[in-house]
């Protein structure tokens, strides 16, 4: 999968947890990346620019 997509994957799962607040959305980001994503997808998404992730999503991949 190309990083774009996971990016922008990971970007949607922070904004449907936002309304959580941060802490919790960042918590649930990580947990459901590290639940529902294969190593391969964390790898590639971990690869990926940081700077496209939004602040939930950046702070969730910091986790992994």
């Amino acid at each position: 999968m190309d990083q774009a997509a996971l990016i922008r994957m990971a970007n949607d799962i922070a904004r449907n947890l936002a309304a959580q607040g941060e802490a919790a959305a960042i918590a649930g980001t990580a947990q459901h990346i590290r639940d529902f994503w294969d190593p391969r997808m964390r790898a590639g998404l971990r690869a990926a620019d940081p700077a496209a992730l939004s602040p939930i999503a950046a702070a969730a991949v910091a986790r992994l």
